[in-house]
């Protein structure tokens, strides 16, 4: 019991400082100019939704950490799916503040309903399997057009990872021994993987990527995955490093179809 308290407390107090931390150097690093009374923005349209995807799988994970590191503080089952699966929805609505008093952008209730929907869906199968078997997951590649329009689509490979969406592809990956009988013969860290992501995009809008010449596209996948969660290892330090890196789609063949070009192969898709 003293363990449990002790690292509950532990648990708290690091993870109230870490985000105070962050959401700091936020205020302070990133929105610096020019302050807008608080007002909303509709950016559904924007960038192929990819935005949204990002938010579903930021909630998603920082959900999914937060349920695990409560059962590791003692913490029963039911309160820590019940506390740790709205973590994520916690964590990152409140950046909508900062956007909302930004006068070039503006609080989103799309990011919201991303941020809640990411949250949920870990909610949804805690509930259900006490496990994840559908998890979300991403990837990246360096591209071209970040070059053209370096202040928002990132200058350096850091920023070009968190702002280019040209390169990033979001997937969902299945657990399906995970769903057959037991002692089927699937190997559990093979995992099929359909994936999203959209190109030819400079600006967030179609109408102005038009007046560029430029004609937005979405992106679909079918691939494979491997969930490192499931590579069975003796070690306690591979075990966190496959747990963290689970949150990474592995390159891996890949067959995508797009509405400009049809179907095209990747002998390695990252």
């Amino acid at each position: 019991m003293a363990q449990q308290k002790r690292r509950l407390r532990l648990l708290v107090g690091g993870s109230a400082l870490g985000y105070g931390v962050i959401y700091t150097g936020l205020t302070t690093a990133w929105y610096t100019g020019e302050k807008a009374p608080l007002h909303w923005f509709n950016d559904l349209p924007e960038w192929k939704q990819l935005d949204k995807a990002g938010h579903f799988w930021g909630a998603f994970q920082e959900s999914r950490g937060a349920v695990d590191m409560l059962r590791w503080a003692g913490l029963s089952e039911k309160k820590a799916i019940w506390y740790g699966s709205f973590v994520g929805f916690a964590i990152q609505s409140p950046l909508e503040l900062l956007d909302g008093r930004d006068p070039a952008y503006g609080a989103s209730a799309t990011d919201l309903a991303a941020n809640f929907l990411g949250s949920a869906g870990l909610l949804a199968q805690q509930l259900a399997w006490h496990d994840v078997r559908i998890m979300p997951k991403w990837s990246f590649h360096l591209t071209g057009y970040a070059q053209r329009r370096p202040n928002v689509l990132g200058s350096n490979v850091p920023e070009r990872w968190l702002k280019d969406y040209n390169g990033q592809t979001y997937w969902l990956c299945t657990d399906v021994g995970a769903f057959l009988k037991p002692g089927n013969r699937w190997p559990r860290w093979l995992q099929p993987a359909v994936g999203y992501g959209g190109e030819d995009m400079v600006y967030n809008n179609d109408g102005t990527n038009a007046a560029f010449g430029l004609r937005p596209y979405r992106q679909f996948y079918l691939s494979l995955d491997v969930d490192l969660r499931r590579i069975p290892t003796r070690s306690v330090l591979l075990k966190r490093v496959f747990y963290t890196l689970s949150i990474f789609h592995l390159p891996a063949p890949a067959l995508e179809y797009n509405g400009r070009n049809g179907f095209r192969f990747h002998s390695l898709y990252y």
